[in-house]
């Protein structure tokens, strides 16, 4: 119990800025609950063989990178599948995503940053309170954590048409400023998956 509680305290590496409650328009507000409800577990679902091999190939390339970070191959595994299917779900590269998780928690589920986002992704707790259902606990799950991460950065990427860098500031509560989008984007650089064909 001592060691949960070690592990859920504000680390240093933990980066999460202040991410601002914003005013959403009700059909954004709509969409993003309607995402988080969805309580779906990830299963990938493939049109065809090539796409399954593909995916096949991309797992094995990030478990082995991800090997030092998450030792359990179980975890690991069950994590990259999830972040997979999450970061595909709301339309994100798995890559840019896995390297946004890099930056904000070092790949730690129970991560607490110093304004208190929780988890993988470093959620703010108020996102349950908008489009949740007000149960902050559930930002330690890692589905509901990518989940929730993944739909916000979604989010940000649409306010900001597309602009990566803006919609990333955005995401950590400092837009405009560089230090943070350049961080993940160099992360990225590290998760972009590199085909063996």
């Amino acid at each position: 119990m001592l060691a949960l509680a070690a592990g859920v305290v504000c680390h240093p590496s933990a980066r999460a800025g202040n991410q601002k409650e914003e005013a959403l328009a009700d059909s954004v507000r709509v969409a993003l609950s309607s995402a988080i409800r969805d309580a779906r577990p990830p299963r990938p679902t493939f049109s065809n063989e090539r796409d399954r091999l593909h995916y096949d190939a991309w797992l094995a390339q990030m478990s082995e990178r991800l090997r030092r970070k998450l030792p359990d191959e179980q975890t690991r595994s069950e994590f990259l599948a999830t972040a997979w299917y999450e970061s595909r779900r709301a339309g994100l590269d798995p890559g840019m995503v896995l390297g946004l998780i890099q930056v904000e928690s070092a790949y730690r589920k129970y991560a607490v940053s110093m304004v208190g986002a929780r988890g993988y992704m470093q959620v703010m707790p108020f996102w349950t309170n908008i489009v949740g259902d007000r149960n902050r606990s559930a930002l330690f799950n890692m589905q509901a954590n990518l989940r929730y991460g993944c739909s916000i950065l979604r989010m940000y990427l649409d306010m900001e048409n597309g602009n990566t860098y803006l919609a990333l500031g955005r995401y950590n509560g400092s837009r405009g400023r560089p230090e943070y989008p350049n961080a993940v984007l160099s992360a990225w650089s590290h998760w972009k998956y590199t085909s063996p064909l």
